[in-house]
């Protein structure tokens, strides 16, 4: 930040993450001189979700918030295999020009706009900012989860959001929004083509365990 969007009209080759979310986080200049870009929010979500066990492939899946890391998350989302995708943003426009962008990379994803009813979803995502403070409202109805639901929360601000807190009662499995962050890296050392490592040792050498269970 801030150069994320203005980095994109740089590239010569931009990823499907890129294109859908309209922002670059990494650029690498290949040995033929051309400059190639990708977005790892959505990317640090899908693997952080995929090392707790999430099942991605034909589920249904809601993200709330269509902003950058919204965006972001469900490109790879999308890229997962998720058979269907919801999107809610309080700027329904915001919500509709994703879901044209998707569908140009994911013609045969099933997307519904405007509908923050978890009920009914494997996967349900906060990408808002709702959270950070106390006051805040819940960024959707916490009693429409059911059990057993992934549930997942972009803000790093506060650990055990209210969101968490309420999913974790209700027996739904919660990610962290700084799992988020520490399975980014990774992939950033991939993309660069440097050794690699894993979330879990870079949260350990974080000094930062976390208690999922209840």
């Amino acid at each position: 930040m801030p150069h994320k969007v203005a980095t994109v009209d740089l590239l010569d080759e931009a990823s499907v993450a890129v294109q859908v979310a309209g922002a670059c986080n990494a650029v690498r200049r290949r040995v033929d001189g051309r400059v190639v870009g990708d977005l790892f929010d959505g990317d640090g979500f899908v693997r952080a979700a995929l090392r707790q066990g999430a099942k991605l492939q034909g589920n249904s899946a809601l993200v709330v918030g269509c902003g950058g890391v919204g965006c972001a998350i469900a490109a790879a989302l999308a890229g997962a295999g998720v058979a269907r995708l919801a999107l809610f943003d309080a700027r329904l426009p915001q919500a509709e020009a994703l879901a044209q962008r998707l569908l140009t990379h994911f013609p045969h994803l099933d997307i519904t706009i405007g509908d923050k009813d978890p009920l009914g979803h494997g996967i349900v995502v906060n990408a808002t900012p709702l959270g950070m403070e106390p006051s805040d409202p819940l960024p959707l109805d916490a009693n429409r989860l059911q059990p057993g639901t992934f549930v997942g929360e972009v803000v790093m601000k506060t650990t055990l959001t209210p969101l968490l807190r309420a999913a974790r009662a209700r027996g739904c499995v919660i990610q962290f929004g700084t799992d988020m962050l520490y399975e980014q890296i990774p992939a950033y050392l991939e993309f660069f083509g440097l050794p690699t490592t894993d979330g879990d040792r870079l949260r350990n050498l974080a000094d930062e365990p976390l208690e999922r269970a209840a």
